[in-house]
Protein backbone atom coordinates (compact mmCIF):
# COMPACT_ATOMS: atom_id res chain seq x y z
CA UNK A 1 0.00 0.00 0.00
CA UNK A 2 1.50 3.31 -0.85
CA UNK A 3 0.96 6.07 1.65
CA UNK A 4 1.44 10.10 0.64
CA UNK A 5 1.45 12.37 3.38
CA UNK A 6 0.24 15.63 1.97
CA UNK A 7 1.66 18.73 3.57
CA UNK A 8 0.23 22.23 4.63
CA UNK A 9 -0.52 24.07 2.31
CA UNK A 10 0.61 21.49 -0.53
CA UNK A 11 -1.27 21.20 -4.02
CA UNK A 12 -3.56 18.21 -4.86
CA UNK A 13 -1.46 18.13 -8.33
CA UNK A 14 1.74 17.96 -6.43
CA UNK A 15 0.46 15.08 -4.62
CA UNK A 16 -0.96 13.31 -7.33
CA UNK A 17 2.15 13.56 -9.12
CA UNK A 18 4.29 12.08 -5.97
CA UNK A 19 1.64 9.37 -5.76
CA UNK A 20 1.84 8.77 -9.16
CA UNK A 21 5.83 8.38 -9.67
CA UNK A 22 5.90 6.07 -6.08
CA UNK A 23 3.59 4.06 -7.77
CA UNK A 24 5.49 3.94 -11.13
CA UNK A 25 8.16 3.20 -9.13
CA UNK A 26 6.85 0.12 -7.64
CA UNK A 27 6.41 -1.51 -11.04
CA UNK A 28 2.50 -2.64 -10.60
CA UNK A 29 1.45 -1.71 -13.97
CA UNK A 30 4.83 -3.17 -15.43
CA UNK A 31 4.09 -6.57 -14.00
CA UNK A 32 0.24 -6.51 -14.49
CA UNK A 33 0.60 -5.81 -18.74
CA UNK A 34 3.66 -8.76 -18.56
CA UNK A 35 0.75 -11.30 -17.17
CA UNK A 36 -1.76 -10.17 -19.38
CA UNK A 37 0.16 -12.64 -22.30
CA UNK A 38 2.17 -15.80 -21.85
CA UNK A 39 5.84 -15.42 -22.92
CA UNK A 40 7.40 -18.28 -22.94
CA UNK A 41 11.31 -18.69 -21.29
CA UNK A 42 13.06 -18.69 -23.86
CA UNK A 43 11.70 -15.82 -25.39
CA UNK A 44 11.99 -13.68 -22.90
CA UNK A 45 15.23 -15.05 -22.38
CA UNK A 46 16.01 -14.03 -26.16
CA UNK A 47 14.40 -10.31 -25.24
CA UNK A 48 16.76 -10.14 -22.50
CA UNK A 49 20.00 -11.09 -24.06
CA UNK A 50 19.00 -8.27 -27.03
CA UNK A 51 18.46 -5.47 -24.41
CA UNK A 52 21.99 -6.42 -23.06
CA UNK A 53 23.55 -6.17 -26.40
CA UNK A 54 22.33 -3.34 -26.85
CA UNK A 55 23.30 -1.38 -23.57
CA UNK A 56 26.45 -2.88 -23.80
CA UNK A 57 26.71 -1.18 -27.93
CA UNK A 58 25.74 2.34 -26.14
CA UNK A 59 27.97 1.90 -23.72
CA UNK A 60 30.72 1.35 -26.04
CA UNK A 61 29.34 4.51 -28.08
CA UNK A 62 30.09 6.85 -24.63
CA UNK A 63 33.32 5.46 -24.38
CA UNK A 64 34.41 6.40 -27.48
Amino acid sequence: MIIINIKDGESLDKALKRFKKKFEKTGVLRELRSRQAYEKRSVTRRTQVKHAIYKQGLQQEAGL
